[in-house]
């Protein structure tokens, strides 16, 4: 019997959520979809020194902006509560202890001190680095090294203890990476991981191992810097019983800085200009604040459609893809195994296309927020949904609409004139003097008469229309862009067209 796909993202709540966290969600998202499966959210908050307050919360609020909410998670509910590490404590001991009786784990009892010491005691040329591991575990103080009434006794005194695997001296072991293919470790080179801390936490090893089971996962994604961690976890499967229910997994290729020289970090984004996390974030601890793609002005459509893009592909060649097309195209067989260079520009991009293709109604409240946000007054919805339709393709962030439409709400406090300044003259003046009294007599208010009155004006008086198209728009907008001059003005109305041009009249002089 096949069974049903379950995935899962399980995130420290430790900061922010970096693009590479979030691509993480959206492979197991796409894959959970496209299979008809279940998509689940669990917290991994086993280390309670790394946990940050706010941080979970900041996790469910970047899935919701993103689209892809879990269909069991700590808010959610569902048949395998509780969803957070923390709160599954009493669960992990059992396994902890079936591990140690059946040969496969032991109890250690070595202080932070003789960790340390163990680390320079048995440092050589040929082993710099020493670790717990099948050469030094007899030479420590653990339930392999003492006999079984000296181990019993610190016990019962309550001297803290953690367990350790006992990883084999000299296996190979191996799996099928769904996007790797066959890949083995030899076990000789991994050391004896703790499983289980002093306070009685799981480490990720034994929690992940214990909480896949038991919330029957299918396959397992993950970015490949969990590659090395990958034999602990296969004979942790093996050891408790459970191999032919191991789910199968993936391990993500990296997303590279754009040079393609190592993994992005939010320090290259700090350097370059660029955010590289989903949004923003102030660590409480720290007060670090860090700028979020969707502060920056991204669509949560286009962050996802980039995001897609870093690292998998359809063969197609198209680029753009709702979140339908994706979850009905995607193939865990197209993830490239190599690390996919991120592209700023290139993320901008994407966020133009959607804002291009998006109708008014979608970027309504989006736009209405950043207006508002710049102190612009936005009252009638339907003048904002023409004006969004006659800018957005001017748009590549949010934020621009702020430029390219800011003008459809407030006069221009000093409109620039520089660029005309040279070729001004009285004929000019006097041109726009008296246009004003034209255009106060109009009274069908629409572009095509505007432009008529302005170009047989124009013409009588024997100057240019294109000499006088950019004074007329300097006055309106306050700068060389915006949509065409005419239908600028039709939309900010008589009253406030004539008032832009006594202005710029003055400034003029």
């Amino acid at each position: 019997m096949t069974r049903k796909v379950r995935v899962r993202f399980a995130p420290s709540p430790t900061g922010g959520l970096h693009l590479g966290g979030v691509r993480t969600v959206l492979f197991n998202y796409l894959f959970a979809r496209h299979h008809g499966g279940d998509f689940i959210l669990r917290i991994e908050d086993t280390d309670s020194t790394r946990f940050v307050e706010g941080a979970e919360d900041y996790i469910m609020e970047t899935l919701r902006w993103c689209g892809m909410e879990p269909d069991e998670s700590p808010v959610a509910g569902g048949p395998y509560a509780p969803y957070r590490q923390s709160e599954r404590k009493a669960s992990y001991r059992q396994y902890a202890d079936q591990l140690i009786a059946n040969g496969y784990a032991y109890y250690a009892f070595d202080t932070p001190e003789e960790l340390e010491e163990m680390r320079t005691q048995f440092k050589t040329a040929e082993n710099p680095s020493p670790q717990y591991d099948h050469k030094l575990r007899m030479k420590m103080r653990n339930s392999l090294s003492m006999g079984e009434d000296e181990v019993q006794r610190l016990i019962s005194e309550g001297v803290p203890y953690v367990v350790r695997i006992k990883m084999p001296e000299n296996e190979t072991v191996s799996f099928t990476d769904m996007i790797r293919g066959e890949v083995s470790f030899s076990t000789g080179t991994v050391d004896d991981k703790v499983l289980l801390k002093k306070d009685g936490m799981p480490t990720y090893h034994l929690a992940v191992v214990v909480d896949d089971y038991l919330m029957k996962i299918t396959h397992a994604f993950r970015g490949e810097e969990w590659l090395p961690s990958a034999p602990v976890h296969l004979l942790l499967w093996k050891y408790l019983g459970w191999s032919d229910e191991m789910p199968q997994w993936a391990h993500l290729p990296l997303i590279l800085k754009p040079d393609g020289n190592g993994k992005l970090s939010k320090r290259d984004g700090d350097r370059l200009g660029f955010p590289v996390f989903a949004m923003n974030w102030t660590d409480p601890r720290t007060n670090e604040f860090t700028q979020g793609f969707r502060e920056r002005g991204f669509l949560p459509e286009a962050f996802v459609n980039m995001l897609a893009m870093l690292g998998w592909n359809d063969g197609s060649g198209k680029e753009i893809f709702t979140m339908e097309e994706l979850i009905a195209s995607f193939d865990m067989s197209r993830v490239h195994k190599g690390g996919a260079k991120f592209d700023f520009e290139k993320a901008k991009w994407f966020n133009h296309e959607w804002i291009k293709a998006a109708p008014a109604a979608r970027l309504l409240p989006d736009v209405k927020n950043v207006l508002t946000t710049a102190g612009l007054s936005v009252t009638d919805d339907s003048y904002l949904a023409t004006i969004i339709d006659l800018v957005k393709e001017r748009c590549t962030l949010l934020p621009d609409f702020v430029e390219q439409a800011g003008f459809f709400f407030a006069a221009p406090a000093s409109p620039d004139m520089e660029p005309v300044k040279a070729k001004w003259n009285l004929d000019k003046n006097l041109f726009f003097t008296d246009l004003q009294g034209v255009l106060a007599d109009l009274h069908d208010w629409s572009a095509a008469s505007i432009e008529t009155a302005f170009k047989e004006m124009a013409t009588a008086r024997a100057i240019k229309v294109g000499e006088l198209q950019l004074p007329l728009r300097l006055m309106l907008v306050g700068g060389k862009f915006g949509p065409a001059v005419f239908d600028i003005a039709a939309l900010i109305g008589k009253a406030s067209t004539i008032e832009r041009i006594k202005k710029g009249l003055e400034n003029l002089a």
